[in-house]
This record gives structure tokens, C-alpha cells and sequence, in this order.
């Protein structure tokens, strides 16, 4: 599977955003008793009666036109930045995926084992297209940017075959040498993994704490809406993304004809070229 559809994480982080029901402006009372007459007074009638946002990314207070326009202002200006940062987060992953590599993995016989993935950090690729046009946009990226980075590359470095018989011919193969052949693929998701790095509690808590700004406006709804949302995405990708292109090959030392005509590989390498993860 290709890297996600920037429109899906996009509409899964901005649902989950809606779902904190923030409302402005914060802290807001309607007013009561002599002072409640006063604030009906101090608006036409237009004015106490405005549209409330669609999509809510933010609830306002009242009804009150002010509070109902502020309230579609600044969730705009959310779910502008949301889109944005998405969707340079799924161009990151679209280039890692089509650069990464596996390499060192040991073969012998049909079975494969341990491994490495090797591919480009994150923070460039995400910073290359991330929202960051004001001073509040840029730090926001950056803290978001260098949580995933970090995340996947803790992520990527546990990646691991955990012993998959994903080379039959190696069984019993007529000839001294193996030459390469591909694996049978099978999806990320069966490969040994340790995913704590990019679970969407990290994650949020890497941005927050990236960013070192507990005042920052609506950051904490910002980062765990982006952090679910990636999680989620994630979750969906390994399941699907297979592992191919894995090239094994390796020495048959029993290989002796014509009395022994066949033999199994031992110590066998395999390697896999960029464009691997399909």
C-alpha cells in the first residue's frame, strides 16, 4: 500500500479536534440580572444572533455574533493548519517509503532472519512542505516534525524478520551458489516491531514538550488530534504495506554432484533495493 491519502489523516485529526468541543472565547459567562439587561442592550438584534461554525472546530460561547464569528475564524485558521501539516506529513512518508531499504538480513535454508530498515529522517521531508508562514505555524511544525522523526526512527531501528520462511527454493537448491531471489512477500505487520515510540500518547507528549510552551493556544487539542490520526493511519499501513523485493542469496557448502545434486542455503544475506515496501 502506498503511504496514506493526506485526506485521510487530514479528516481523521480534524474529527478528532471537533471532539474536544473547545469553546471561545474561554471562560465565558452570560451575563446575569441587572448586567445580563445591559449586555442584550449593547448589541442590535442582528448582532445577538449569529451562525455557529460548520464544521465546529471550536464552539462558541453564545450565540452572539462576535463569539459565533471568532469561533469560525480561529477554527479556520485550525483546520487550515491541520490540513497542511497532514499533508506534509504523508509526503515525508510517501519518500520515505519509496527510499527505505532492508539490508543485512540472514538466510539459511528457506528461513529469513533479523535485519535492518534503512531510510532518510523525517524532519526534513515534513519541514520541506509544513505549514510555516507565521512564527506560530513554524514552531507548532517543528515541534510536530520532530516528534515523528524521532518516533519513526526509534521505530524503524527495531524493525526485524523474526524468522519467516520466505525463501522455498533455498530448501534444496542445484547449484553451488544461490543466485538472488525475492522473498515472498508478506506485510510490515509481520515483522517484530516495538511501536511505543509512535503511539499517539508519545507522540503528543514528544510534541508538547518539543514545543516548551504549556500556554501555547489550543496546542494540547492540536497534538493529540495530529498524534491520533498518524496513529491510526499507521495502524491501517502496516497491515497492508507489503515487504518485497527482499534478495536472498547465499553458498550451498553441501552441494557435491552427482551424488549430492541439491542442498539448502547457510549463511545467506539479504538485501532489499528502495521501492522494496509496496
Amino acid at each position: 500500500m502506498p503511504a496514506p491519502q493526506a485526506s485521510v489523516m487530514q479528516n481523521l485529526a480534524k474529527l478528532k479536534f471537533i471532539s474536544f468541543a473547545t469553546k471561545l472565547p474561554t471562560d465565558w459567562k452570560q451575563p446575569q440580572g441587572e448586567a445580563g439587561k445591559q449586555y442584550t442592550r449593547a448589541f442590535s438584534p442582528s448582532e445577538l444572533v449569529g451562525i455557529p461554525p460548520v464544521p465546529p472546530m471550536f464552539v462558541p460561547s453564545s450565540v452572539n455574533k462576535y463569539h459565533t464569528d471568532t469561533a469560525k475564524k480561529i477554527g479556520d485558521q485550525f483546520a487550515t493548519y491541520i490540513d497542511g501539516i497532514c499533508s506534509a506529513i504523508c509526503s515525508a512518508w510517501s519518500q520515505w517509503q519509496s527510499t527505505a531499504v532492508m539490508t543485512g538480513v540472514m538466510v539459511n535454508a528457506v528461513t529469513a532472519t533479523l535485519g535492518q530498515v534503512v531510510g532518510p529522517p523525517w524532519l526534513p521531508l515534513i519541514m520541506a512542505s509544513a505549514p510555516k508562514s507565521t512564527p506560530g505555524e513554524l514552531r507548532y511544525s517543528n515541534a510536530i516534525a520532530n516528534a515523528i522523526s524521532n518516533g519513526w526512527m526509534a521505530y524503524q531501528a527495531t524493525i526485524k524478520v523474526p524468522g519467516l520462511p520466505w525463501y522455498p527454493a533455498f530448501a534444496a537448491f542445484p547449484g553451488p551458489m544461490a543466485p538472488p531471489i525475492p522473498n515472498v512477500p508478506c506485510p510490515v505487520a509481520a515483522l517484530t516491531q516495538v511501536e511505543t515510540s509512535i503511539s499517539k500518547s508519545a507522540l503528543a507528549n514528544a510534541m508538547a514538550g518539543l514545543l516548551g510552551d504549556p500556554q501555547a493556544l489550543h496546542h494540547k487539542q492540536l497534538f493529540e488530534s495530529v498524534a491520533e490520526a498518524f496513529e491510526q493511519c499507521f495502524m491501517l499501513w502496516k497491515v497492508s504495506t507489503m515487504v518485497t523485493n527482499v534478495l536472498g542469496t547465499g553458498p550451498i557448502p553441501t552441494f557435491a554432484p552427482p551424488y549430492v545434486p541439491v542442498g539448502p542455503v547457510v549463511g545467506g544475506t539479504g538485501n532489499m533495493p528502495p521501492g522494496g515496501f509496496v
